[in-house]
């Protein structure tokens, strides 16, 4: 049984505190030298576009908390003000970093290649001449402009880019122009006038120097480049009533309405400026938040390198092919002699697209069922599933409609799909569905009904499988099967408890799977055996699994745990973590694979899916891990671990202070387990596609 720890001796870390020091492992990849100069730009970009959306979800959360009356949140422990001002100065020096990193390292660089930005402060009189025609003829004709007293916060989009001007003698002081770069892009190429190869200029220093024309008449004392950032909650009304995909669909307009979670003015902008704006908007001071001078650094994702040199870039890593897929002449029978492994993006997402495909097309398949969590706008794999039902199989499709960001996208795609013919389930109230689950019921030679299944870790989506590190098995095994066919029973509302056998499945049985797994090692150490485990997730938050490795650390159970993201175990701390170590590896590609291996006094144990060890992944989801039962695919996946846990180039200690030092090399070999995956599964599975 769990015994209960003595709350004073245990420790955790803040979850948003510590997601702050995850990113800043993002950071360090756009001063890590070892990285190719485009690539560290890119590395800010994600740094910008993640805090992005940790303002709009988690601060959100913040500020709802706020609301909450005094007497009720301090029993519970909640100090929102108190977090929101830490979140506030961690950012603040992380952002110092941020310009630093881009003011002298990266646009130095660039400007060493013969590629340059310039200012509107830097404008030559031919660059002007040049910008106020292009604006002239181009941008003024498109502009939306925000001017006397008939809008309000509401009016402002959502991570749009904003020029606050404030003016003097006019109807209205305050006037703000959006930068429109949809439509024309952030980064505008002009004639150089130092002798760089490449110049580039930012749309939205072509505005300020045109907004004599945008505004003729008016005395203009103050410019700012601003931003606002807004919640991205789904507001519901009683989760019980009414078509629930309504709902959603209706609530996402309120979501480009919502509340500010952060107004990000450039640096030197004046306080009374500020204070106008504020009084204007309605803002608070918890509001604003100073950034640099440039905002929305997320569009230099889609900064191209006009030099086309590939020293800027990472050296390619083509999809590897996999042997046993290429030399079958039906995925069917390669699935029915042994289980099989695919490792994304190492290898190629298309054999999951070619299995669809065949299924479709396969006159012996009677149904297929899948579950979506993130589906691609248009994919084959979407085009297979509707081919299917052109064919008359009977598809089965669980859409989930409450996936942040992908909401009004699933939605569109289950409705189309049941435009078709197919069975199309929705989210269910209170709980979501993120497992990443195919079932194929196929007639063999004998005319019986055969299961085939594919359990994953990562989406069903060929786009993010180019750069998410995931896993996925395919298995005829008969046992997983039947408990799968109970999986999908419960999507479709026909069973409401699955009596499982083999799967861990949230959140009917994978608390208690996973402490039972973790009290066998406890009680193989307490005997004087070998005791480990090993697992990898993207975030580790659930305080009570926390307490279980504390307490299997104390009792002599080694753990090395790999946590992408946010980690709240403390480790190696005396008496409480001394045998836990904790890596996070930041690297080219995201790590995003969910792994967990029991040493079992050596007869290990293996299992992999969609579910971290957060309270909302074990207890709010539907989730699927799996057991890894074939000999050799344990060993293939048993491997990639292995990689993992051994990386000294670009994994980093998390330690109490999460202070992010990389792993030493110690005079060891450097292995920088991305790569050494390539390398790996290239030698046992074949070359890249062409």
């Amino acid at each position: 049984m769990f015994a209960k720890q003595n709350s004073k001796e245990v420790r955790y870390k803040n979850r948003e505190i510590d997601w702050l020091r995850f990113n800043h492992r993002v950071l360090q990849e756009a001063s890590d030298l070892r990285n190719p100069l485009f690539e560290r730009l890119k590395f800010l970009a994600i740094f910008s576009s993640n805090l992005d959306e940790f303002f709009r979800v988690r601060v959100s959360k913040l500020r709802q908390l706020k609301k909450v009356e005094k007497k009720v949140r301090k029993p519970l422990g909640l100090k929102p003000n108190k977090l929101l001002k830490e979140i506030i100065f961690q950012v603040h020096l992380q952002q110092e970093e941020f310009g630093a990193i881009f003011q002298k390292q990266i646009l130095p660089e660039l400007r060493s290649q013969g590629i340059s930005f310039v200012g509107i402060n830097g404008y030559s009189e031919a660059q002007k001449s040049e910008l106020r025609n292009y604006f002239d003829s181009q941008i003024s004709k498109g502009l939306t402009i925000l001017t006397g007293e008939e809008f309000d916060i509401d009016a402002f989009k959502e991570g749009r880019q904003y020029v606050a001007i404030f003016k003097k003698g006019s109807s209205s002081d305050l006037s703000f122009v959006e930068v429109p770069s949809e439509k024309f892009g952030r980064f505008i190429e002009i004639p150089s006038s130092d002798n760089s190869t490449y110049c580039y200029t930012y749309l939205e220093d072509i505005v300020k120097l045109n907004l004599d024309q945008i505004f003729p008449d008016d005395k203009i004392q103050q410019v700012a480049n601003i931003k606002i950032s807004k919640d991205a909650e789904l507001y519901l009304d009683d989760e019980y009533e009414g078509d629930w995909v309504e709902q959603i669909y209706a609530s996402l307009k309120k979501r480009k309405v919502g509340q500010p979670t952060r107004f990000l003015y450039e640096q030197n902008t004046d306080a009374g400026f500020l204070k106008a704006i504020r009084k204007r908007l309605n803002l608070g001071k918890v509001d604003m938040m100073q950034g640099g001078e440039r905002h929305n650094f997320s569009d230099f994702m889609a900064f191209s390198d006009p030099t086309d040199n590939p020293q800027f870039h990472f050296e390619p890593m083509p999809p590897l092919k996999h042997n046993d897929f290429e030399s079958s002449l039906n995925f069917f029978d390669l699935i029915s002699a042994r289980d099989c492994l695919l490792h994304f993006p190492y290898q190629d997402f298309h054999y999951v697209e070619q299995w669809l495909e065949e299924a479709a097309m396969d006159a012996e398949v009677v149904s297929i069922h899948i579950s979506l969590y993130r589906i691609a706008e248009e994919s084959k794999l979407t085009t297979a599933l509707l081919k299917a039902l052109q064919n008359g199989k009977a598809v089965n499709i669980f859409v989930e409609a409450k996936a942040r960001f992908d909401e009004a996208n699933n939605i569109n795609w289950g409705r189309k799909f049941e435009e078709n013919g197919g069975k199309v389930f929705y989210s269910f109230p209170n709980i979501k569905v993120h497992s990443k689950i195919l079932l194929i019921q196929r007639r063999n030679s004998e005319g019986k009904l055969k299961g085939y299944a594919y359990i994953g870790t990562g989406n069903f989506n060929a786009q993010t499988a180019k750069i998410y590190c995931d896993h996925a098995l395919f298995t005829a095994d008969k046992k997983l099967i039947r408990d799968l066919e109970q999986v999908f029973r419960v999507l479709k509302r026909e069973l409401l408890l699955p009596k499982l056998k083999k799967l861990i499945i949230s959140p009917f049985n994978a608390r208690i799977a996973f402490e039972k797994l973790i009290q066998r090692e406890i009680d193989n150490a307490k005997n004087g055996l070998p005791a480990c485990i090993i697992a990898k997730m993207n975030s580790l938050e659930d305080r009570r699994m926390i307490d279980w490795l504390y307490q299997a650390s104390n009792a002599g159970v080694h753990i090395k745990l790999i946590v992408r993201g946010f980690c709240c175990l403390i480790p190696q701390v005396k008496g409480q973590s001394e045998n836990i170590n904790v890596i996070s590896i930041v690297d080219r590609f995201l790590e995003h694979a969910r792994v967990f291996l029991f040493h079992n006094n050596g007869k290990e144990e293996m299992f992999m899916g969609s579910a971290d060890w957060m309270t909302r992944n074990l207890d709010k989801r539907i989730e699927v891990i799996t057991p890894i039962l074939d000999k050799a695919a344990f060993l293939e996946l048993k491997q990639i671990l292995d990689f993992q846990i051994e990386d000294n180039f670009k994994a980093r200690i998390v330690d109490e202070n999460s202070s992010n030092m990389y792993v030493p090399h110690d005079n060891k070999i450097p292995v920088r387990s991305q790569y050494a995956i390539y390398e790996y599964l290239k030698d046992k599975h074949g070359t890249p596609h062409e």
